[in-house]
Order: C-alpha cells, then sequence, then structure tokens
C-alpha cells in the first residue's frame, strides 16, 4: 500500500475490468439506483447487464456483504443499510475495511464509490485510511512502481450532478492530509524524533509559504515552558515547541490548534512494562493529525487566523529525567507536583493552550491527544473522548465526527467535583489523579483545561484519540477529517462548509446573550 497514489477524478473513464480491476461499493439502496448506462463502461464486454443485476440480487448486507463480478477483476460491495445514531450515515469504518479486503489488485485499479452528495467527504477520508503510505518491508523498499488508485464517485439523492474541481481539490488534500498523518504516526521513533518531526512541520511551512516558529531545548526552560522542558530534557533530542501560523487578511477570529507530539512515550521513570511500552510510536498522534488538518484546511482557504501548535518530546529515561516528586512550573506560571512521569501528555498540552491564550491570543483552542488509555474504556476503538466548556461545541464536536467519519462522543466535564483529585499538599496541583477509578479520561482534560482556568472566556476543546488513532497495527489518520469538518465554516470550500455542523447563530434568546462576544461564537 506504501507505493499507492490515491487519485479523486470526476471520471475514470472506461475500461475493461481485466485491463483495470473496480471495486463498486455502496449501500445496497444506493446501488439498486445506479443505471446500467452508468457503469457498462467498466464492466462490459466480460460483464453483462443480467449479471450486474443478479449480483445486486444477491448481496445481503449483515453488516456488509460483496459479490465478485467477474474472476478477482471485479466486486460490488454493500455498505450497512443502515446505522444507530452514533455511527456516521457514511459507514466510514466499514468502507475502510471493504476497500482493504474486496478491492481487486493491480497496477492501475479503480474504485467506484455510490453515496449521497452530504456523505462524499466521510466516504473519502474512509478510503485514504485503507492505503498507509509507511512501510520497511524489504520488498516493498525495492519497489520503485507506483500502484494507481482512481476513485470515482456517483451520487444519488438530491445534488447528484457531476464533481466539480473545487470538490475534488478538496477531497485530494483531506486523503492527503490522513495519509500524511498515518505515516508520521506508523513511522518509529529512530526514524520520527523531534528532530524528523520538526522536519515535517517545516516541510508543510514551506509548501504553505510558512515560516514556522520553533522554541526549543534551553530556550524552553529559560522561557517559562516547564512542561514541556520537563518531559523532554533526557532524551538525546530536544523538546520542542513549534507554531505554524496561517493569518489570511479579513479575519475575524483566532483559533489554535493544540498538538501531543510525544514522539516515543516510555513512561519515564514511571516507566512503562513490557507489553504496554510498544506501539508508544502513536503517542503523537495529536500532532500529526493537527499537522495534516492544518496543511489541508489552509490549502483549501481558511479565512480566519488558525495556529498549529507542536508539542514535541521525548518521554525518555535517563541521568536527567523528571522524578516522582519533582515539582515544574508550567508556562501558566502554576506549579505541578509530578506524582506519575507516564501522565506527561497534559503537561506539554498545558503549556502548548496557555501559549495559545497568552501569546496568539486564541479566541477558540482545541487541544488533540493520544492521552489516556480510560479513553478506550470511556468511549471505545472507534470514538474520541470530547470534552469542553461549551455545550454547543460538545454538540458540534458530534455532529462533526458523525458527517467526517470520525466519530466523537462527550465526556463528563464537572470540574467542581473532579478536580479535587490533583490536590497537592506542596504545590498548585498534582499531575495524576488520587482515584483512578473516577472518571480518569476526563480528569486528564481538566488538568489541561485547569491552566487556561475553568473562568476563561473563550471556547476550549480536549479531544482525546488515544484508541481510534489506530486499528490494530495501523495507524488511521484520525483527526484529520474531524478537525476539517468541525471548522469546516470558517473555510472557503463548499464541501467543508457543507460537512461543517456550525453555521450561523441561533436567534434564541439564550444564544443572543453569547452572540455578544462575536469573536467567540462567530462559528457558533
Amino acid at each position: 500500500m506504501a507505493n499507492v497514489v490515491l487519485e479523486f477524478k470526476t471520471s475514470a473513464g472506461d475500461s475493461e475490468p481485466q485491463n483495470r480491476p473496480i471495486l463498486i461499493v455502496g449501500q445496497l439502496s444506493n446501488l439498486q439506483q445506479v443505471t446500467w448506462a452508468q457503469v457498462k463502461g467498466k464492466l462490459q464486454p466480460v460483464i453483462s447487464k443480467e449479471t450486474w443485476q443478479a449480483a445486486l440480487s444477491a448481496l445481503n448486507p449483515n453488516p456488509t456483504d460483496s459479490c465478485p463480478l467477474y474472476l478477482s477483476h471485479a466486486t460490488v460491495a454493500a455498505l450497512p443499510s443502515r446505522v444507530s445514531r452514533h455511527n456516521s450515515p457514511s459507514s466510514a469504518h466499514f468502507l475502510t475495511r471493504l476497500v482493504r479486503t474486496c478491492l481487486p489488485g493491480g497496477t492501475s485499479r479503480c474504485i467506484l464509490m455510490v453515496c449521497e452528495q452530504s456523505e462524499m467527504f466521510a466516504s473519502g477520508c474512509a478510503i485514504a485510511r485503507a492505503f498507509p503510505l509507511f512501510s520497511r518491508r524489504s520488498v516493498a523498499s525495492r519497489r520503485t512502481d507506483k500502484k494507481l488508485v482512481t476513485v470515482e464517485f456517483i451520487t444519488v439523492g438530491q445534488d447528484n450532478g457531476p464533481l466539480d474541481h473545487t470538490t475534488l481539490e478538496c477531497l485530494s488534500n483531506a486523503a492527503d492530509g490522513v495519509r500524511l498523518a498515518a505515516r508520521i504516526v506508523d513511522t518509529p521513533c529512530n526514524e520520527m524524533n523531534t528532530d524528523h518531526f520538526l522536519e515535517e512541520i517545516k516541510a508543510v511551512g514551506m509548501e504553505l509559504g510558512i515560516t514556522p516558529t520553533i522554541i526549543r531545548g534551553e530556550e524552553l526552560k529559560q522561557r517559562g515552558f516547564g512542561g514541556i522542558y520537563g518531559v523532554g530534557k533526557a532524551a538525546e533530542h530536544p523538546p520542542a515547541l513549534a507554531v505554524l501560523s496561517h493569518t489570511p487578511e479579513g479575519a475575524t477570529q483566532t483559533i489554535a490548534w493544540v498538538g501531543k507530539g510525544i514522539v516515543y512515550d516510555t513512561g519515564g521513570l514511571s516507566i512503562k512494562g513490557k507489553t504496554t511500552m510498544p506501539g508508544m510510536k502513536r503517542d503523537c498522534g495529536g500532532a500529526a493529525a493537527i499537522l495534516g488538518a492544518f496543511r489541508a484546511a489552509v490549502k483549501q482557504g481558511f479565512k480566519d487566523n488558525l495556529h498549529a501548535i507542536f508539542c514535541l518530546a521525548e518521554n525518555a529515561v535517563g541521568p536527567t529525567a523528571t522524578r516522582p516528586d519533582d515539582i515544574h512550573t508550567l508556562y501558566s506560571g502554576k506549579t505541578v507536583e509530578i506524582n506519575n512521569t507516564d501522565a506527561e501528555g497534559r503537561l506539554v498540552l498545558s503549556d502548548g493552550v496557555v501559549y495559545a491564550s497568552k501569546d496568539l491570543a486564541a479566541d477558540i483552542i482545541l487541544d488533540m491527544a493520544t492521552l489516556t488509555g480510560a479513553q478506550g474504556i470511556s468511549t471505545g476503538k472507534y470514538h474520541a473522548a470530547v470534552m469542553t466548556n461549551s455545550e454547543q461545541w460538545e454538540a458540534a464536536c458530534v455532529r462533526a465526527g458523525r458527517n467526517s467519519g470520525d466519530l466523537a462522543h462527550p465526556l463528563v466535564y464537572c470540574p467542581e467535583l473532579h478536580f479535587s483529585e490533583f490536590t497537592s499538599a506542596v504545590a498548585d496541583m498534582k499531575n495524576s489523579v488520587a482515584d483512578r477509578e473516577n472518571a480518569q479520561s476526563s480528569c486528564a482534560g481538566l488538568f489541561i483545561g485547569s491552566h487556561l482556568g475553568f473562568d476563561w472566556p473563550g471556547v476550549w476543546v480536549h479531544v482525546d484519540i488515544a484508541s481510534p488513532v489506530h486499528a490494530g497495527e495501523r495507524a488511521t489518520g484520525f483527526g484529520v477529517a474531524l478537525l476539517l469538518a468541525l471548522f469546516g465554516q470558517a473555510s472557503e470550500d463548499p464541501m467543508l462548509n457543507m460537512v461543517s455542523p456550525l453555521g450561523a447563530a441561533d436567534s434564541s434568546p439564550g444564544d443572543q446573550q453569547m452572540e455578544r462576544d462575536c469573536k467567540r461564537r462567530r462559528l457558533v
């Protein structure tokens, strides 16, 4: 899959299945709306109209099903006919699986996706997840030839006209963002340390014409970033805070995305065991998602100020490593007694969100992280856990998840009950909870929010993606589609506008009060 080139086209053109194998996929009700004239050019002469109709009649999705049309060269596959309210109407996770298992082999292949226009964005991102870029298999590394996969959409229902260039460009940039994020997460730390991650940031910045701001090593300590510096100071490659800033003319508000970029997490001196440490190369999943989403968002025309903040460190063991009982002063000025060096993500993110507020004057701050193992217990392997100080943004995150395929579900937000878990006798707070059976994922998010202040007037959103960041041993690129959809209303792109749950403000009396602070609430 590493040598696959993914292209989105209005029409992939006609070709016999022997020359260009094809997968036709969609919900059965949508497939049944496709006319023979729309598909015959890709199936004839080896597949007749009768064979096509017989295959559709044979499909019985439970939850999915597939039927070969001609040897191993052509397949039709059906997605679930119905999904629950907490799933995406696009059935994105099932679509990724069907593409992986049912797409015929070959050097030039076609995927014909049949769906409603509202499901195109999620479907495009789901298809991208099936083609990871990273591989160090010796056979793969010797191959220099590229395999082409062309994706064509047939839309059914309302607004089922041909795709325009803008839509194809949006799908392509979103897919590239998903694959970029997945590649970074899949890459092991010996190839993706903080130096390498900074090179990835610089490469995106160069592509977009943006010079990143980088604060690194001892400068972090001097400037008061005690969280990032304390976590990463023992590693061979020094920690860093890097910022990519998009500041277009006419912007009316400032948005900051803050990503946890722990390139490897040994747990520090509170070291992980031999069964829990493998896979910790994925602890940079939040920063990777933000990099992929920032690239796509800016390319599609983002109308407001957008800052991507990367909190990069390797949580290593060494003579200078942070010890339990050490006390660090974070960028907020608050002191933290370390009682668990394996609760490091919240330390680096706390510095990042305060930098966004204090130095960048952000109105909306979203942090994204592979923060807690408890997230998988709270919301599972497919749904990110969301916590926010705004009820409207909580609902918007859930809707954005359904629209994008990157599913999300709320955590309890109740600082008055939960924040006492961090009580310290000698500092402002500890960094890990006293009771690990009391809403761990919520408490971890509250630690970050406490450094902004629970009375901070802006919108703060925390997204924990610890489990959805990977499926088995492969990264998913989770978070890119969610961010693009959630903030789609700030984009110039019509497709991102369509999938965004945030639009014009309600005219209800309760919302009129919030509308007075237009900078904070314009997206809602």
